[in-house]
């Protein structure tokens, strides 16, 4: 039998994959939730996770990793149709309270007796409308129908931005029951700053717009470093050719070159939230951004905003704060200020009280 239904859970079972950034959100918010007295069974999903991976969520939570895709990883929609089962026998055999599910389409066809929270870190339908201006292809259209489902399905909907929330809803039609938490960082110690420019992202992604700060870094005076992976998990590749390309850089490595980086840069299409904005500006950064609503929303007054498809313009605006070293400084001062609103802690609250609204739900249902 699941627990009876609380106002806060003691046991959550939340969806991870070792990709992307979901990674990192949910090692953090489970981290923070762990101090709170909520312990965290992770469900792994997708290309399994590396060895460091592996000891670090085992250091907060309980670890599985199924033999499972993720949906933007597959053509036949076939291949998802066990999920809800196998998520189900998860929850009742690690007796949770709640389910965490970081893919809106996890929850398509599952029915459970604890709430299901949903966070739309990303989709395909919207990353099609953002990047290529238009629908996904037919082959793709399941997308939207499975996401759709979930969303119908859970009790409470999470995302990250209000901007991400507004492209979710102009695809999927009004959610009743949607929230916005943002992501988290740690705070930074104030570091010596270098001659670098720091860009990180999934290059092979065309969404994070790798071709645009790769040749706008032929005409930059400072190195640029495009740090993370060129190949994607489904033959993605993108030859990185004016930029320094050091590949997958490890957690640890990657702080290190923030906390160096006098410049952080993201050209990206389409960013839900942007985590690599949010650790340049923790650590000081001077943020150059692309002029899309999410960065907008998250950064005006603190960052340098360019024309994400220029990269002319790009070039020019990386010169003009390298050589004004006055205002870099004034823009890291003012990311790292604002970064200051986005910590674990605040995260975790706000996610507390998305749970405990999902309960007051399903005891309605259920009353």
């Amino acid at each position: 039998m699941l627990r009876q239904l609380t106002s806060r859970p003691r046991r959550i079972l939340m969806t991870v994959d070792a990709v992307g950034g979901v990674w990192r959100y949910a090692m953090g918010l489970a981290a923070a939730l762990n101090e709170a007295g909520v312990e965290t069974v992770f469900a792994g999903l997708g290309p399994p996770p590396s060895a460091r991976q592996r000891a670090e969520a085992r250091q907060i939570g309980h670890l599985l990793w199924l033999d499972l895709p993720l949906d933007w990883m597959v053509e036949d929609e076939g291949a998802l149709d066990s999920i809800p089962e196998v998520l189900g026998r998860l929850a009742e055999a690690h007796d949770v309270d709640l389910v965490h599910l970081n893919l809106p389409s996890q929850a398509c066809g599952l029915d459970l007796p604890v709430p299901v929270v949903v966070v739309s870190h990303s989709c395909v339908p919207t990353w099609f409308r953002a990047v290529r201006g238009g629908d996904a292809p037919a082959n793709w259209a399941w997308q939207k129908t499975r996401n759709a489902l979930g969303f119908a399905g859970a009790d409470f909907v999470l995302v990250p931005s209000r901007s991400h929330g507004a492209a979710i809803e102009a695809c999927y039609g009004p959610l009743g029951r949607m929230q916005v938490v943002a992501n988290a960082t740690s705070p930074r110690p104030a570091t010596p700053k270098s001659g670098l420019i720091l860009a990180a992202g999934r290059w092979w992604d065309e969404g994070k717009n790798g071709a645009v700060i790769d040749a706008a870094a032929a005409g930059v005076d400072w190195p640029v470093l495009m740090a993370g992976p060129s190949d994607g998990p489904n033959g993605q590749h993108f030859a990185i050719r004016n930029a320094r390309a050091p590949g997958s850089v490890a957690a640890s490595r990657m702080a290190q070159l923030t906390a160096r980086a006098a410049i952080v840069a993201s050209p990206s299409i389409y960013e839900p939230f942007g985590l690599v904005a949010l650790e340049g500006a923790a650590a000081g950064a001077a943020l150059v951004l692309a002029d899309i609503p999410t960065y907008r929303e998250l950064w005006d007054g603190a960052a340098v905003f360019v024309p994400p498809r220029d990269p002319t313009a790009w070039s020019a605006a990386l010169n003009a704060l390298i050589h004004d070293e006055a205002r870099r400084r004034n823009l890291g001062r003012a990311a790292r200020e604002r970064a200051g609103r986005f910590t674990f802690t605040g995260q975790r609250d706000a996610i507390l009280s998305a749970y405990a609204a999902a309960f007051q739900r399903q005891t309605r249902l259920v009353a």
